[in-house]
């Protein structure tokens, strides 16, 4: 059973930096694409990132520029570095990953959430 743990939320000013962490369990983490979605209240989740198992990257327009997305393979962790945080990016952050080494389609494994909130 794959489990992903998510860790580094919490409260941050506006224009400040924050940087969540997943760590991933099992064999899958090396071969796998890894990513992360956040959801806001009242909103639907969207997508916000995302890295392949040959560490091609993928961005949201709303973030690309500020967050950067890495992976350490010795660690089985994926980081989600965020810069420069706007109320907007209020929301709670979930760690995923797809089935394949590539992000195509719903990915397979979610981890629980970790609340990021930004404050004017």
């Amino acid at each position: 059973q794959v489990q992903l743990v998510e860790s580094g939320g919490g409260l941050v000013q506006a224009g400040g930096s924050l940087r969540l962490s997943c760590a991933a369990s099992g064999s899958m983490f090396r071969s796998n694409a890894m990513g992360w979605y956040r959801q806001a209240p009242g909103k639907q989740r969207e997508w916000v990132a995302a890295i392949t198992s040959g560490r091609d990257l993928k961005y949201a327009g709303s973030v690309k520029g500020r967050f950067t997305i890495s992976r350490d393979n010795t660690q089985n962790t994926v980081y989600l570095q965020m810069n420069s945080l706007k109320p907007e990016d209020t929301a709670v952050y979930y760690c995923n990953a797809w089935s394949g080494s590539s992000y195509v389609g719903v990915p397979r494994y979610w981890g629980q959430g970790t609340q990021v909130t930004v404050y004017s």
